[in-house]
């Protein structure tokens, strides 16, 4: 909705409102670097997961982790590119800031689902080493 209350671009359905949500998802993935990796990584987790059987809960945790990280790069990209128009991309100190905290975000959200990662896959790994 535009500011004098025009509701020509207002999403009129479902249909609609989940195409642009797709769109987004498609640009975010053609755009980002990190967001391939992400998709990369969360396949690699899924592989995984079949090879070594894990259980409901390890499908839980993992699969809970590895969205998370991809949601919170979809809003990063989304902090950067409202930044990028608000600024028209001049340095601002305050900018910077948004945009660093939003990749902290990113960051510690991938720290996490490689704790995760870790403690779901170490021990198969570790059993098949014969160390555990």
């Amino acid at each position: 909705m535009d500011l004098k209350g025009n509701k020509k671009y207002k999403n009129r359905s479902f249909i609609s409102s989940f195409e642009f949500a797709k769109t987004g998802l498609i640009t975010v993935y053609k755009e980002e670097r990190n967001m391939k990796k992400h998709v990369a990584s969360a396949i690699a987790v899924v592989l995984l997961g079949f090879i070594f059987k894990i259980t409901r809960f390890e499908w839980l945790f993992l699969l809970t982790s590895v969205f998370l990280v991809m949601i919170l790069e979809v809003v990063n990209t989304s902090v950067e590119n409202l930044v990028d128009l608000i600024t028209e991309q001049h340095f601002h100190p305050f900018a910077k800031n948004a945009k660093d905290m939003a990749a902290g975000a990113v960051l510690l959200a991938s720290i996490f689902a490689v704790i995760v990662g870790l403690l779901v896959f170490g021990p198969h790994i570790l059993e098949i080493l014969g160390l555990f």
